[in-house]
């Protein structure tokens, strides 16, 4: 493989929102791949390569994370976290993702959390308070299934509070990531973004399939109904929350090996500007070798 046939532009600068330019999803192709490498590279089954590229980028990713915990077992008041938001229409294939790609983590260092209806507990507190108690902690790996953003866009598109309540959050939202990144979070944030047909597909997939019924609730139907507020709403979020330390990818979608390969890579080239290492040995090799050695029963 050469360079010539791979894309120099990172996967992330491909997929990145412009910090203060318009957001137009509609101009977003959901089944494009872009940074995907040509045919001569994958051959003509980009589908099967893709997915075997994915398994290779699992092993790293691993090996990432290790590192990113076994820093925190040494030093837990420096260690980075790395928190992933996933934001998506219904059947955009969060739980896919996380499945495919941050399957590949060791459970033992990952923290996902999934946001639905708030309960009446966290209703009586600031649209916050659950998503800071949900944080990962140091050397962990965070995965948000929808996050805080559904308090600009579910509660915007079904009007559960006036507008003079929901609109200040995308400055208390940009204020709360700017105060993550700079206690040591990687934010990498995510739209997922299909296609109105897609939708309807992957929708009736859950219809005609028994194993998938648990995945259907009527009000899917209802709220693909709103598919203009909610693209609307989309698009200020992403335009209004897009940051240079905390900003957003939207990643096309519909082609579902795609969208696993295109998120490994973001990962990826996250964790690569941490350029982590496993922290050195904090006490004698030589003499703790010597012990071992030595060590017999009696």
């Amino acid at each position: 493989m050469t360079a010539a046939e791979l894309s120099d532009v990172p996967v992330r600068d491909l997929l990145r929102i412009g910090v203060g330019r318009p957001v137009d999803l509609a101009a977003i192709d959901p089944r494009s791949t872009p940074g995907l490498p040509a045919l001569p590279v994958t051959g003509p089954d980009r589908k099967a390569w893709a997915r075997d590229e994915v398994r290779r980028l699992g092993d790293g990713l691993a090996r990432q994370q290790e590192m990113l915990f076994a820093q925190a077992v040494k030093a837990p008041t420096t260690a980075r976290r790395v928190l992933l938001v996933l934001q998506a229409m219904d059947c955009g294939g969060k739980g896919g993702a996380v499945k495919r790609v941050a399957g590949a983590l060791n459970p033992l260092g990952l923290h996902i959390r999934a946001f639905g209806a708030p309960t009446a507990e966290e209703l009586d507190h600031h649209f916050l308070w659950r998503v800071r108690r949900a944080l990962p902690a140091p050397g962990y790996v965070g995965v948000f299934d929808r996050s805080h953003y559904e308090d600009v866009l579910v509660v915007r598109v079904d009007s559960l509070v006036p507008e003079d309540v929901w609109r200040p959050r995308y400055d208390e939202i940009n204020e709360f990531e700017a105060g993550l990144v700079d206690d040591g979070f990687v934010l990498i944030k995510v739209f997922l973004h299909i296609s109105y047909e897609e939708q309807r597909e992957r929708l009736m997939s859950r219809l005609t399939d028994p194993t998938k019924h648990w995945k259907y609730h009527p009000s899917d139907v209802a709220a693909r109904a709103q598919w203009p507020e909610y693209q609307a709403a989309y698009a200020e979020a992403l335009r209004r929350c897009a940051s240079d330390a905390a900003p957003w990818h939207v990643l096309p979608a519909d082609r579902k090996w795609y969208r696993d390969w295109a998120l490994a890579h973001l990962l990826g080239e996250h964790f690569a500007d941490l350029e982590l290492t496993y922290p050195p040995a904090d006490f004698d090799l030589r003499r703790e070798q010597a012990r071992l050695l030595s060590d017999s029963l009696r």
